[in-house]
């Protein structure tokens, strides 16, 4: 059974940063592309950002772009998500989440195993 386990969520104030990461227990790790994705409560998962199997290629929404940096260590089987300069509307909750196919990054439908999430609060 793949386990994905996100950490480093907390409260903090607007300019802040945080570091996100996501443990994944899957022997294939090194074989799929990861992404985060955020939701406020009663909407749809937004994309945020992935990357691809190698960590050769990200891919960011506009609204984190140049702020968050997306980076994977397949040695530790870990993703993870450098949030700078954070502003009140990045408060969610954020999951990681696995992308077996290798595109469609923006795409929800094209990940198949999620993290049970990790609460990020920014104040202003």
């Amino acid at each position: 059974q793949v386990q994905l386990v996100e950490s480093g969520g907390g409260l903090v104030q607007s300019g802040a940063s945080l570091r996100l990461s996501c443990a994944v227990s899957d022997g294939t790790f090194t074989a799929n592309a990861m992404g985060w994705f955020r939701q406020d409560p009663g909407k749809e998962h937004d994309f945020v950002a992935a990357i691809n199997w190698s960590g050769a290629d990200t891919y960011y929404a506009d609204s984190v772009k140049g702020r968050f940096t997306i980076s994977r260590d397949n040695a530790k089987n870990t993703v993870y998500l450098q949030m700078n300069r954070l502003k009140p509307d990045d408060t969610a909750v954020y999951y990681c989440a696995r992308n077996p196919t290798n595109w469609g990054f923006r795409d929800v439908s094209r990940y198949d195993y999620w993290g049970q999430g990790t609460q990020v609060t920014v104040s202003s």
